[in-house]
Formats: structure tokens, C-alpha cells, sequence
């Protein structure tokens, strides 16, 4: 059974502080507490494969008059926190953020977070998340930013490559096989990603750079295939440009020698 991460408890605890949380249905401001500069895995996409969860780091900025005196956050998936789906909620693993003085008035505060395929992530909520924030001044005034940032969480894509025959006559037909598959959380596999551009590309033996020579589209089982002529010696290699859902992969070139 997996289990599923839920908001209620973290809410609960936040309430144990003097701050009264509020409804976490739309932004909420009391003061001059702010939040910015909210950054989720250093920019990058939360890309994710089939079991090993993949631990990040949000990090963000909170200001008020007499300084910060906590601060917290939230990942979820929906169209606010309330409606998140509750396989798509990630607590941070080290409670609430850790904040550090930078100045009487400004703390940099982190929280670290696991994106788990055996718990918090299911096919259904790969895409576009959120970052639900949370900060409260020395002085009670507060701030709640239910969308303090977006971000993806991606499924972890696989592309191969063969072409063949190896060797093969110049101005002979290569035949070049591939596969486009992603982790599937819902089951912990990778499976065939269909019905996607990928494009075949090359490049010479004496050159650094890869051009496309054409783009095809992945079958039903995620499968490759096409043909070519064969020119020069060099490297064939399929590569996917990705989706929303699923990060751009480029498989490795396989080499021709063209006799």
C-alpha cells in the first residue's frame, strides 16, 4: 500500500505557534512580511524515475520589519492547496524551513523535500506543481502565498539507438531502430512513450555536431524505425525534444562505418 502524504498534519503543526493559520485558499498578508526569490531544485525540473525517490531543496527569501521568526512550505499539485490531490502533497522532511540571519530585518530559509514514485507521485500528477509558502515576523505579522512559485515534476524518459548493418557500402540503406519509454509510477516501470516526434540525427566522424536529418513519430509500443543513406562515416542518434510531463533525452550515438 503506499502511503500518501497528507496537508492536515502540517497545518496542525504550524497552528502549535502563536500565528493562527489561516484558510489556505488564496494569499493571505498581515504586515509587511514578504516572501520572494523562491527557487525549487536550483531551477531545475524534478525529474523522476521508476523507485529511488529524488530528495530537493526549496529555498526562498522572507523579510519583516523586526526580523523572520519561521517560516514554512508546501509542494502540491491542483488548482490550489485545498483541492491538491492527496497523492500529490510533499511535507518537508525536516519540518519547518530552516531560516538564516542575513540582516536584522531579511533570512534565507530552506526546506528539503522527497519526490517519491512509491508515495507522493502517481502518473496522473506529473506536470506542473506548486510551491504553497508560509513566513511569520518576530512582530505576528505574517504572510501565506498559496502559489509561491511553479515548477515540473517529470517522468524519467530512455531513448536507444541501433543502426545497422555495421559496416555498410556508401549509398546503401542504413536502417536505424530506436525505443522512447518513461517511468510509469503507477507501476513502477518504464513503458513506451507513443506517438511522439523524435528526431534522427547525425553527425560525422570528424564533427562535433549533430543534425537531423528527419523526424519520425514513436509507434504504439514507443518503438523506432527508418531509414537512411549511408554517405560517411559517423554517429546516428535519436533525440526527443520533450514534454511537459516528460524531460528531453538524447540517446547515444551509434557508430557506421561506411565503406
Amino acid at each position: 500500500m503506499r502511503m500518501r502524504a497528507t496537508l492536515g498534519a502540517v497545518v496542525g503543526a504550524l497552528a502549535l505557534s502563536a500565528l493562527v493559520v489561516p484558510a489556505a485558499q488564496a494569499d493571505e498578508v498581515h504586515g509587511d512580511t514578504t516572501i520572494s526569490n523562491v527557487v525549487v531544485n536550483g531551477g531545475s525540473a524534478v525529474v523522476v524515475g521508476t523507485t529511488a525517490k529524488k530528495t530537493i531543496t526549496v529555498s526562498f527569501t522572507a523579510k519583516d520589519a523586526p526580523g523572520v521568526k519561521w517560516a514554512e512550505a508546501i509542494l502540491y499539485h491542483g488548482a490550489n492547496i485545498d483541492s491538491a490531490d492527496s497523492a500529490a502533497v510533499a511535507n518537508s522532511s525536516d519540518g519547518r524551513a530552516t531560516c538564516t540571519v542575513v540582516n536584522a530585518t531579511t533570512s534565507t530559509c530552506k526546506s528539503t523535500f522527497d519526490m517519491d514514485p512509491n508515495a507522493n507521485l502517481i502518473d496522473a500528477v506529473a506536470g506542473g506543481w506548486k510551491v504553497w509558502a508560509l513566513a511569520q515576523g518576530k512582530d505576528a505579522d505574517y504572510v501565506q502565498k498559496d502559489n509561491a512559485k511553479t515548477f515540473s515534476v517529470q517522468r524519467l524518459s530512455k531513448l536507444t539507438v541501433n543502426a545497422s548493418p555495421e559496416p555498410v557500402k556508401k549509398g546503401k540503406t542504413v536502417t536505424v531502430t530506436g525505443k522512447l519509454s518513461r517511468a510509469n509510477w503507477d507501476d513502477n516501470a518504464y513503458h513506451g512513450y507513443t506517438a511522439q516526434s523524435v528526431k534522427l540525427q547525425f553527425r560525422k566522424k570528424t564533427s562535433s555536431t549533430y543534425t537531423t536529418i528527419k523526424t519520425i513519430k514513436s509507434d504504439s509500443s514507443g518503438n523506432l524505425k527508418t531509414t537512411t543513406t549511408a554517405t560517411v562515416d559517423g554517429y546516428f542518434r535519436y533525440s526527443f525534444a520533450g514534454t511537459s510531463t516528460t524531460p528531453a533525452v538524447n540517446a547515444s550515438g551509434d557508430y557506421v562505418d561506411v565503406q
